[in-house]
């Protein structure tokens, strides 16, 4: 055997780390801890790029498989379809990287390391990257987060497909204008009980590889260098073992912008002894002077290291390909017909019906015309989101609608005006068009010109950079306004919406008889809307967010306390309910029942639901608690499972949750508890539509800090 350890594949994984790193100088070892690590050639450690995003398809590498955006993935409420989409997303980012070292590319976004997903709570509409999230409920965000991380990383019990990263961590969601310099301040209980749990739960239940560190502070800790963060709770209470990475260039704003360090070099040390081990960034080169000075230690800097090739071995960089049974997927996969399908299931799954009044829709294939009007009726970027990948086809609106009405049917379009200019020079036409037309479908909303991540490119044949944030929630004035010019000339009027959070549409929802929202749907988008308006497919998905009626409902952006924030905590009626969405067919909730065991520790709560419509459908099944005789103030409700079911006209299904006490748990001095008393179980289509209500009462507390429980387990069985 070779005194190389690390390069025989049959010794334990971390003796051949360790042995690894042990032959490293303090340089070499600094220098693999930065995004873009340097080859070792003397050690036969090829270079490699730690930077690449998979948010909903491979991103930012050619072509890729478009899904819909993150927020529209949780709209589906389908954890088994976004297993799907992540495995089918894994797999084409194990063909690509090994198609680019085939060429010996070794670059940005062509590694195996995906900093996603991003597990942040959607707390305010105004964020402009709430869009990259599964919304604003941990449960919620907490159920699609581990299905996704499982499934990108794979399940082979060697090696990894890909690495996750839970990102950002933690408590943050805007402003991005001050994201560098901002001090989010959160008390305890709603780090524990809102801002924490999805994290907790990527660590524990999906043994997330890889952490983000937040650009912001957090009650006064850099994220990226806190050791309440980084080590007492992710480290020693979570048992987290893989690496932190720091969001990129937030090492030079713990000195520039927070003011926590006065050099680069005491910055550098105060993340790494904190246990950030990866900069994205241009930071950590300063570690060596770092270590001269006495501010940390070569020891920590080692271990730092060896969490690093630790993921790299884990993902089996350092073995012979044929070993690695991931390495063996063919490139063919990558924007295969397989994909693309799943692509327009995926987008059809999220389209959330929010209006149809007396049964406007599905449309009728034959009408005689239909005027297409609006700003993202046939823009093909806009349906991609951001961290997007590139198609091979985009379907637009207008295209399919083109592609599914009837030869016979005059489609006429016209966009009529941009998202947000003040020009209206293209009323006239559009108003024109609308007039002579049978139905007018008219395209609107957002685009990452409008909400995005600060400074990011909102298109990739222009320079201009998204706005980051809204300051306010309305539908932009000159779409309104155009809105209300088409409604004008009498002609019936669909509103689509294409956006990655809620817009405030108090006029459209009291003057427009059919909505439909659509997130930013990628690739297929045109097809699934195209298949709602027309009645190829029934609409099902549901609200990951509220829908506000205006800022006026919303406390101050930079407010970080839970009181008021989301349906879990605000008092006013909003416009949409979180968990809203409306079908082409009716279900009937019946026989809800409630077993508490003596002695057991789960609650099993079922129902039968019913479909009594005429048209084969799905539900989403949503539970709900509310905790009655909390001896501290509580939320309204609590989502604590759902399920999406399949019904034909007149099918019945019985559906259990089976909760686990912990389930039942908040955060109180210093520990998770479940007091003793009564609480409310309701089951409904949505937080506002309480179908079947019951109560329980748990008749001993106990801290449950141990013994928690993240998810619910569920039961679908044929109802008698």
């Amino acid at each position: 055997m070779s005194d190389e350890l690390y390069k025989d594949p049959g010794q334990p994984l971390e003796a051949r780390v360790k042995d690894l790193v042990g032959r490293m100088t303090l340089e070499e070892k600094v220098g693999q801890m930065g995004y873009g690590a340097p080859a070792i050639e003397r050690l036969g450690i090829p270079a490699y790029n730690w930077w690449n995003e998979c948010l909903h398809g491979v991103a930012r590498a050619g072509l890729a498989t478009v899904f819909p955006q993150a927020i529209g993935m949780a709209a589906s409420w389908n954890v088994d379809l976004i297993h799907r989409v992540a495995d089918a997303i894994g797999d084409e980012g194990r063909a690509k990287y090994h198609e680019f070292v085939r060429q010996g590319k070794r670059e940005i976004y062509q590694g195996l390391t995906f900093w996603t997903p991003n597990v942040n709570i959607f707390r305010d509409p105004r964020w402009g990257r709430g869009q990259e999230t599964y919304g604003e409920d941990p449960y919620l965000t907490t159920a699609i987060g581990v299905t996704f991380v499982r499934a990108l990383q794979g399940d082979d019990p060697r090696y990894m497909k890909a690495a996750a990263c839970a990102k950002h961590y933690a408590v943050h969601s805007g402003p991005e204008a001050d994201r560098h310099r901002f001090n989010a301040v959160a008390t305890e209980r709603d780090m524990r009980d809102t801002y924490l749990p999805a994290f907790e739960a990527l660590v524990r239940e999906a043994k997330v590889e890889s952490v983000m560190g937040a650009y912001n502070r957090t009650n006064g800790e850099a994220c990226c260098a806190s050791p309440t963060l980084l080590q007492k709770i992710l480290r020693d209470e979570w048992g987290f073992e893989g690496h932190v990475v720091s969001d990129c260039w937030a090492i030079r704003d713990i000195y520039k912008d927070h003011g926590l360090a006065k050099t680069p070099h005491e910055a550098a040390a105060l993340a790494v002894n904190a246990g950030c081990d990866l900069n994205c960034g241009d930071t950590f080169p300063h570690l060596v002077k770092a270590v001269k000075q006495g501010l940390i230690d070569e020891a920590t800097i080692t271990r730092a290291t060896e969490r690093l090739f630790i993921t790299r071995f884990k993902l089996g960089m350092f073995d012979p390909p044929e070993q690695v049974a991931y390495a063996q997927i063919p490139y063919s996969v990558n924007d295969s017909a397989e994909h693309k399908a799943l692509a327009l299931e995926t987008a059809r799954e999220s389209m959330v019906l929010l209006k149809n009044e007396d049964g406007f829709l599905p449309l009728e294939k034959t009408l005689k015309s239909i005027a297409v009007i609006g700003p993202n009726a046939d823009w093909d970027e806009v349906l991609w989101g951001n961290y997007n990948g590139v198609p091979s086809s985009t379907v637009t609106p207008l295209a399919a609608i083109r592609a599914a009405v009837s030869s016979e049917t005059i489609v006429t379009y016209a966009p009529g005006c941009t998202i947000a200019d003040a020009d209206t020079q293209g009323f006239d036409e559009a108003v024109r068009l609308a007039a002579e037309a049978e139905v007018a479908i008219v395209v609107m909303g957002l685009s990452q010109e409008m909400e995005g991540e600060e400074g990011q490119h909102i298109s990739t044949q222009s320079d201009r950079r998204s706005q980051g944030d809204r300051t306010d929630i309305d539908l932009p004035g000159v779409q309104e306004d155009l809105l209300k010019a088409i409604h004008a000339t009498g002609t019936p009027t669909v509103l689509v919406l294409i956006n990655g959070s809620a817009v405030a549409i108090n006029w459209a929802d009291e003057h427009i008889p059919a909505i439909l929202e659509a997130w930013y749907p990628g690739q297929a988008g045109g097809t699934a809307i195209a298949d709602v308006l027309f009645g190829d497919y029934n609409p099902a998905g549901r609200l990951p967010v509220t829908f506000y009626k205006s800022v006026d409902q919303l406390p101050d952006f930079t407010d970080y306390n839970m009181a008021g924030h989301t349906y879990r905590y605000m008092t006013e009626e909003p416009l949409y309910p979180f968990g809203y969405g409306l079908s082409y067919t009716r279900f009937l909730y019946d026989n809800l029942h409630i077993a508490f065991d003596a002695g057991s520790d789960s609650i099993r709560v079922s129902a039968e639901i019913v479909n009594i419509g005429g048209l084969a459908g799905d539900e989403v099944v949503q539970l709900y608690l509310r905790d009655v005789e909390a001896t501290e103030p509580r939320p309204n409700l609590e989502l604590k499972g759902f399920t999406r079911i399949s019904l034909a006209a007149g099918e019945a299904k019985t559906v259990t949750f089976e909760l686990h006490v912990s389930l039942l748990s908040f955060y109180k001095d210093g520990a998770y508890v479940v007091e003793p008393g009564a609480f409310d179980v309701i089951v409904g289509p949505s937080s506002a539509d309480h179908r079947l209500s019951g109560r329980f009462t748990v008749t001993e507390g106990d801290d449950v800090t141990q013994q928690r429980s993240f998810l619910s387990r569920v039961k679908i069985s044929q109802a008698n």
